[in-house]
């Protein structure tokens, strides 16, 4: 593999900070399934308030990143490689558990990041 170089890092790092819209339809969490050799990806719904944070759909409360209590996820994907898992999230007569370009970049960018650590046996960590 050849190694990211320093400005390819830096651009990454301030990508990263920018301002990001968020889908209506939900996030996502990423994690690995190292026992099954899987990706797997869990869909959370959310709502959007007038400042653009996500909320609870049932409350309204602001969701915070380190939230106070386990939430359900609405579906749950797995996958062998992140083409799998993207085809899964993506293709056929849906509906579709994202409803931004943007988003499903993303999602793309993750899937491949975390298949490569499930391949190497690195840690994973959602950008």
């Amino acid at each position: 593999m050849v190694p990211t170089s320093p400005a390819r890092q830096a651009l990454d790092g301030q990508l990263s900070h920018r301002f990001i819209a968020l889908d209506p339809s939900g996030y996502f969490l990423i994690k690995l399934d190292r026992a099954a050799g899987e990706l797997l990806t869990e869909h959370y719904g959310n709502g959007i308030d007038e400042r653009g944070l996500a909320t609870d759909p049932e409350t309204g409360e602001v969701l915070q990143c380190r939230g106070d209590g386990p939430r359900l996820p609405l579906a749950v994907f797995r996958g062998r490689s992140a083409k799998e898992l993207g085809i899964a999230l993506s293709e056929g007569d849906g509906p579709w558990p994202l409803s931004r370009l943007d988003h499903a970049l993303y999602l793309g960018r993750e899937l491949q990041r975390a298949e490569r650590c499930l391949e190497d046996g690195s840690e994973y960590i959602q950008d």
